[in-house]
């Protein structure tokens, strides 16, 4: 089976998805596989630190695109390239399917059959195959870490010959896996730390990491059956900033984390709410790029309201990119050597088992994935 890993386009883009120790470990159980030059020098691999297992380099963007059964990537790909692939070929990549209808449907027409790596079903056999999870750990760190760069104080409390410094305050909204990495990484650095989360089920673990879980009554909430927190109606969403308004307002920094997958990130921090919180406080919003959850935010902007910032970075984990890139290849190779077939050598798409039927978005000229279908009401465009 013939690999290509092509370059990363988008101009912020430092992380790379596959490094030398998981080519090594494609290469011994029997893969070809190329790159394109230059692949790794984001974060400083040399092509000759892929050579040396085994990985050949190629120069041609285009012809490796066209010879490859199987492309691996980590954003979504342009449709000029999707187009250079051969017809039955593989593509393993981040997809965003729920925005991206017209990339879905050239690679339909392509032929190309696509694993979105958003799909992962959050099954336990599937953690190790987790790159929204991965990545997310990264984001919740880095949220932090960036939060108390823009603070006007430290994190910890401080005992010192010139007096006290009492600890600042830290509220996390939401606490999946970003914000318990936000909530862990806030506590390290010495904060006191509040969050919330419409999941009630979650408030041990919150309790674990040493932070105070702020309870709202806001009736039947749940979680979907992949673990992501359900979407709240109008009058819970109202319940919910009534209740946190308070949180904020005593805050000196906030995280949102909010978001729901394939959909617009609700709205949770409103103008009113921010000009309660006190001036030098910081927000982050970490659901920026869907929509955001903070009024106000914008993409790659710190936005200044009454002396309260909001922080709207995009590509969190991307400003870690070595570590990122070491996770998603992991997670790449999860995937592949999961339904890998030792005989033939090859990447085996087993449509029938769980995993395969939840990620792969098109097969064969058609799009395939059933919630896809049903967001987009194919069957019914067809009956």
């Amino acid at each position: 089976m013939q690999i290509f890993i092509p370059k990363e386009t988008h101009p912020d883009e430092k992380r790379v998805p596959l490094v030398p120790a998981g080519a090594d470990r494609l290469v011994k159980a029997g893969a070809s596989i190329a790159i394109e030059s230059g692949l790794g020098a984001s974060i400083g691999l040399s092509d000759e630190a892929y050579t040396k297992v085994g990985v050949t380099i190629a120069s041609d963007r285009a012809s490796a695109l066209s010879e490859a059964d199987l492309v691996l990537r980590l954003r979504k790909p342009a449709s000029e390239d999707v187009r250079q692939m051969k017809r039955g070929a593989i593509l393993i990549s981040y997809l965003d399917p729920f925005n991206e209808r017209p990339l879905i449907d050239t690679i339909s027409v392509a032929g190309v059959q696509a694993i979105s790596m958003e799909m992962i079903p959050r099954t336990t056999i599937a953690q190790k195959m987790d790159a929204l999870s991965s990545q997310a750990n990264l984001a919740g760190y880095i949220a932090v870490i960036l939060a108390a760069s823009h603070a006007p104080k430290i994190l910890p409390m401080m005992m010192t010959p010139a007096g006290t410094i009492s600890p600042s305050r830290v509220f996390v909204i939401g606490a999946g896996v970003a914000g318990l990495q936000a909530i862990a990484t806030a506590k390290r650095l010495g904060a006191r730390v509040e969050a919330f989360d419409t999941r009630p089920v979650v408030e041990e673990q919150v309790a674990s990491l040493g932070a105070k879980f702020v309870k709202v009554d806001l009736g039947d909430t749940g979680q979907t059956k992949d673990g992501y927190a359900r979407e709240l109606t109008e009058e819970q969403l109202a319940k919910q900033r009534e209740a946190m308004a308070k949180a904020c307002a005593n805050a000196d920094v906030v995280i949102t984390t909010a978001q729901v997958f394939g959909r617009k990130a609700p709205v949770i921090i409103t103008e009113a709410m921010i000009e309660r919180m006190k001036p030098g406080s910081v927000i982050l919003d970490m659901a920026v790029e869907t929509g955001g959850n903070v009024e106000g935010s914008k993409v790659d902007e710190v936005v200044d309201k009454n002396g309260v910032k909001i922080l709207g970075f995009s590509n969190l984990p991307g400003r870690v990119p070595e570590h990122a890139s070491q996770m998603y290849s992991s997670n790449l190779i999860n995937l592949l050597e999961h339904f890998w077939n030792k005989d033939e050598k090859r990447f085996e798409l087993k449509r029938e088992d769980e995993i395969i039927e939840g990620a792969l978005v098109t097969f064969d000229g058609a799009i395939v994935n059933k919630i896809l279908r049903k967001a987009w009401q194919l069957d019914t465009e067809e009956s």
